[in-house]
C-alpha cells in the first residue's frame, strides 16, 4: 500500500501539472500516454496471441490522436483556427495510408494468421487511441481549452474506483460479474456510484461549466461505463492468462490497468455532453 500511495502521488501531480501548463502539454502528454498504453497492449498481444505491426499501429494512433487534437481545438477557436483545422484534416488523411502499412507489411511477412496480425493492429488503435481522442475533446466540448471537465472526469473516476474498493472491501459480499473479476461486488459498485456522484456534486460548486444534475450525472455514467471498461480488461487479460498488463507503475501494474474506467467511460460521457448537454 505504501508503494501503491506513493506511486499514485507522484503519478497524480504529473496528471494535474498536464492540465495546468496549457493546452499544447495537455495534448502532448496524453498523446504519449496513449501511445504507452497501446504499446502495451500490443506487448502482451505478441506473448500470446498474434504479432501485431507496432510501428504502423503507433504512427496510426498518433495521426488520429493528433487529427482530432487539431480539428478540436480548431472548433473552439472558430473562425480563428481554421490553419489548426487544416491540419487536423491534413493529418486525418493520411490515416488511410497508414492503416494501408499495416496491409502491405503483412504482404510480405511470413506469418501463419495474417489477417489475425492486422485485427489485433487495429483493434488496438480502436480500443486505446480513440477513447484519448475523446478524453482529449472534453477540454474543448463547451469552447476554448478547459481544465475543468477533463479534470472533473478524472476524479470522479478515481473517486469511483477508490469508493467502490472501500465499500466493496468493507461489506461486498454479492459478486458483479465473477466469470471475469472474483473480486469486484454489487456493493461495491453501487458504493462508488454513489461516492462518484457525490463527488460530481462537489465539483459543481466549483467548475460552473455544468449544473450540479450534469455533473452528478456525468458521475453516474463514469461510474457504470467506468466499471464495464474494468471488466471488459480484466476478461482481455484473462484471455491472455496474465494478471497485470504491465509493471510500470509499482504497486498499481500497468497503464492500461490505471485507465481501464477511461476507455469506455470517455466517449460515453463525450457524446453525454454533445448531444444531450450541448454545452
Amino acid at each position: 500500500m505504501k508503494t501503491r500511495a506513493i506511486t499514485g502521488f507522484f503519478f497524480t501531480i504529473v496528471m494535474i501539472g498536464s492540465f495546468l501548463l496549457g493546452h499544447n502539454v495537455f495534448g502532448a502528454f496524453y498523446l504519449l500516454l496513449s501511445g504507452f498504453c497501446l504499446y502495451e497492449f500490443y506487448t502482451l498481444i505478441k506473448k500470446d496471441t498474434a504479432s501485431p505491426n507496432i510501428p504502423a499501429g503507433l504512427l496510426t494512433g498518433a495521426l488520429i490522436y493528433a487529427a482530432f487534437a487539431f480539428i478540436t481545438y480548431a472548433a473552439s477557436l472558430a473562425p480563428a483556427g481554421e490553419s489548426s483545422k487544416h491540419i487536423g484534416y491534413t493529418l486525418l488523411f493520411l490515416v488511410p495510408l497508414a492503416v494501408i502499412v499495416v496491409f502491405i507489411f503483412e504482404l510480405f511477412k511470413i506469418s501463419v494468421a495474417p489477417f489475425a496480425n492486422i485485427g489485433y493492429t487495429l483493434l488496438g488503435i480502436v480500443f486505446v487511441i480513440v477513447p484519448f481522442t475523446f478524453f482529449h475533446a472534453l477540454a474543448y466540448v463547451s469552447g476554448p481549452y478547459t481544465v475543468h471537465i477533463p479534470l472533473g472526469f478524472l476524479l470522479m473516476l478515481w473517486a469511483n474506483d477508490t469508493g467502490a474498493y472501500l465499500v466493496g472491501m468493507s461489506i461486498g459480499r454479492t459478486k458483479l460479474f465473477e466469470r471475469h473479476s472474483p473480486k469486484k461486488t454489487w456493493e461495491g459498485f453501487i458504493g462508488g456510484v454513489v461516492i462518484s456522484a457525490g463527488v460530481g456534486y462537489i465539483i459543481s460548486l466549483y467548475f460552473p461549466e455544468l449544473n450540479w444534475k450534469h455533473w452528478m450525472s456525468v458521475g453516474i455514467l463514469i461510474s457504470c461505463f467506468g466499471t464495464l471498461g474494468y471488466l471488459v480488461e480484466s476478461m482481455f487479460k484473462r484471455s491472455i492468462n496474465i494478471k497485470d498488463s504491465g509493471s510500470i507503475l509499482p504497486g498499481h501494474g500497468g497503464l492500461l490497468d490505471r485507465f481501464d474506467g477511461l476507455l469506455i467511460a470517455a466517449p460515453i460521457v463525450y457524446t453525454y455532453l454533445y448531444f444531450v448537454v450541448n454545452v
